[in-house]
């Protein structure tokens, strides 16, 4: 290896914006301690705000050692399509009349189960809604799954547990859930069109081992906290401002429109244009759209892309070098400093691979994508919509890692048999 001046300067920005990555709750804190600074800190404390920072810095250094114009022409030259696409599903899945359509869905399965409290309605949240990222994509379903989890069970007095366990359980199980179909997660959609990779392929490989793994997971989570759940009202609160079918129907061929687009920006921007026009149109209809929360996730992943762009340098020796098991717990713990669809795409471009070794790659992907915030595309949305929920409205990344640690295992033992 020979990196450059500016790949090297890349890899040092990547490990700051990592370190910034782990004390953003501290500068959460220190804004309350020094109310003169509080802007500032509470801007940089903001994870989803990082990595845009950190490659902006970058971009600085590389209009510094080349020009400008090159440094121009390289953004240029990079994929924003996933930043875009989270956007615009973030957007539209997550306005009321899909929220309501997901929320009866579920209400729905719950009652079937004889559980008391609000214990179905976890166990369906988090076993069965993570499932639905395979057919309507990952970044849909975390934030079909966030909402409910925020308005249902992360309510009260629950423990801080209980809110640690519920999010780093919907994390993995969102990230394992969509491997049924070779769309829906952002690690195989990197892949799969390079390496011939169909749904039929992904549920023979990868389904029928996700499936019990996410519903393993439910099941842990709600035994664990069900003196807590049994609490919780059983049944949601009913409103009378109900969203009329018809308009949900609509709503629901909004999303499955962006689905059926996901591969064209341009056609994304003006599917998100036309909802925007219905949402203005029935605005009685309609609570304020996340667009901040939206926004924000877009921003993060656009500077991971940035930052991304410079560490195939070592990122690829250091995958390419290593047997399939080592390989697989390898991609899992990469995965919680790497965005997972980022480890995928590098290996992609290494040539003449194995089956075998594409499999325990993206295995070790998608098991590893709920150990941090960054180590699934899908994560800081969920994590803009729940962190509010948290105490100072701060996700502390070594709790989060904690809890997530055991429902990871579970997924490992799943692909690794």
């Amino acid at each position: 290896m020979s990196p450059t001046h500016l790949q090297i300067a890349a890899l040092v920005l990547f490990a700051l914006a990592l370190v910034h990555v782990f004390t953003a709750s501290r500068l959460e804190r220190l804004a309350h301690m020094f109310p003169s600074q509080a802007g500032t800190l509470h801007l940089l404390g903001e994870v989803e705000v990082v990595f845009g920072f950190w490659a902006l810095i970058l971009f600085g250094f590389h209009s510094f050692l080349e020009g400008t114009d090159k440094a121009i022409a390289h953004v240029e030259g990079l994929n924003f399509h996933e930043p875009i696409f989270v956007f615009v599903i973030m957007v539209v899945a997550g306005c009321k009349p899909v929220i309501q359509a997901a929320s009866g869905l579920v209400q729905i399965l719950s009652r079937l189960l004889p559980l008391p409290g609000a214990m179905s309605f976890a166990l369906v949240t988090l076993g069965i809604a993570p499932l639905l990222g395979s057919f309507i994509t990952e970044p849909a379903a975390m934030t079909v799954a966030a909402l409910l989890l925020r308005d249902r069970i992360l309510v009260g007095d629950t423990s801080t547990r209980l809110r640690y366990a519920a999010l780093g359980t919907l994390f993995v199980n969102i990230s394992i859930g969509g491997v049924l179909t070779h769309y829906a997660a952002p690690p195989v959609l990197m892949v799969a069109k390079t390496w011939g990779w169909d749904t039929a392929f992904m549920m023979q490989n990868f389904g029928f081992r996700a499936m019990p793994a996410v519903l393993l997971n439910a099941i842990v989570f709600v035994a664990l906290f069900r003196k807590e759940l049994s609490g919780l009202p059983k049944e949601a609160i009913r409103r009378a401002d109900t969203v009329p079918l018809p308009l949900v129907a609509v709503h629901l061929g909004f999303v499955a429109l962006v689905v059926v687009v996901s591969h064209h920006t341009v056609l994304l921007v003006g599917t998100l244009l036309f909802f925007l026009g219905v949402v203005q149109a029935y605005r009685r209809h309609h609570t304020p759209l996340l667009l901040r929360e939206a926004l924000l996730v877009g921003f993060f992943l656009g500077g991971l892309v940035v930052l991304g762009s410079q560490q195939a340098w070592w990122l690829t020796p250091l995958v390419s070098g290593l047997s399939d098991k080592v390989l697989l717990l390898g991609a899992t713990g990469l995965t919680g400093v790497v965005d997972n669809a980022a480890l995928t795409y590098l290996g992609s471009l290494i040539p003449d691979t194995s089956e075998s070794f594409r499999y325990h790659l993206v295995a070790g992907a998608v098991t590893g994508g709920g150990l941090t915030l960054i180590a699934n595309a899908p994560n800081p949305a969920g994590a803009s919509i729940l962190r509010e929920r948290f105490p100072d409205s701060v996700i502390a990344p070594g709790k989060l890692l904690l809890w997530a640690l055991p429902p990871t295992l579970v997924a490992l033992v799943a692909f690794w048999v």
